[in-house]
């Protein structure tokens, strides 16, 4: 199997050309790919797909298998490679994903590759049971929550993924590998969630670090990100502009006020191409 090696700052997917590639078992695929020792490692695998409604189609799995609806930093690798490798020329770019049909304009650098990517997210989700999230009310924020033996604060949004939002005086500080399990495994998400520690610094800028859901601590978010954004307008926290730094690099986010839609702009990078070999790790 052919694979090519691609991370929006510095969050990390083996990308499949499903124009010439099958890949039979997908999930347990991006179990054996992910392994960052018997592995190529990385935070999960995307397929990148002809689609009937769109210019291409992507779908993307977790470190552990489970497939996501939608990856923020992975939808601007997918064009990036569509574009580069001549699977579509069309800018802006039309990407299917569980989440909706995304439009992604690109940004050429001098050399007519893609450099960075604007994304339109769409229309953030704020109804409890759309999230989900097993919580009564409109929407849900500063909701306190009992996890890992402490009470967190958290705003719940919907980027056609779940997260949650909990603001702290400290991102650095914050023992995600102790309390990530246990939010992104807490009954009341019964599809678990995304968990992002975010630190304001004013009105348009955080630091955010993230534990996402089936791959444990990502260095960046892009849905994450765009969460954030609406979580910060959402609690008078932010404005609808917002420079997020991730500890893979920075986003730049804007929740429209003219349309709902929230968009978020950052780079996409190719490292490496190789092939894989073995399709499990009991087999290496």
């Amino acid at each position: 199997m052919r694979f090519t090696k691609m991370h929006g700052i510095g969050n990390d997917y083996v990308y499949v050309d499903g124009f010439d590639e099958t890949v039979d078992g997908p999930a347990a695929m991006a179990v054996a790919v992910s392994d960052r020792n018997f592995g190529i490692g990385s935070d999960g695998l995307i397929l990148i797909l002809p689609s009937d409604q769109a210019d291409v189609r992507m779908r993307m799995f977790n470190a552990d298998g489970s497939e996501g609806q939608m990856c923020g930093n992975g939808i601007r690798c997918v064009a990036k490679y569509a574009y580069d490798h001549g699977r579509c020329r069309a800018n802006p770019m039309a990407i299917e994903t569980l989440a909706g049909v995304k439009t992604v304009d690109l940004i050429l650098g001098p050399d007519q590759t893609v450099q960075s990517a604007v994304v339109d997210m769409g229309e953030p989700i704020l109804t409890p049971a759309e999230i989900p999230v097993a919580l009564a009310g409109e929407t849900i924020l500063d909701a306190a929550i009992e996890a890992a033996g402490r009470t967190f604060a958290i705003t719940c949004v919907s980027m056609g993924n779940p997260h949650a939002v909990i603001y702290v005086d400290d991102a650095g500080a914050v023992d995600l590998e102790g309390v990530g399990p246990a939010l992104e495994n807490h009954d009341l998400f019964p599809e678990r969630t995304n968990v992002h520690f975010v630190q304001v610094h004013g009105r348009g800028e955080v630091t955010v670090r993230t534990w996402e859901r089936g791959s444990g601590i990502t260095l960046a978010c892009g849905t994450g990100a765009s969460a954030v954004c609406v979580a910060g307008v959402l609690t008078g926290r932010t404005d609808r502009s917002l420079l997020a730094h991730l500890p893979g690099g920075d986003l730049q986010l804007e929740w429209r006020e003219a349309d709902n839609h929230v968009l978020m702009m950052g780079p996409a990078t190719e490292t490496f191409s190789g092939e894989w070999l073995s399709p499990t790790r009991a087999e290496t």
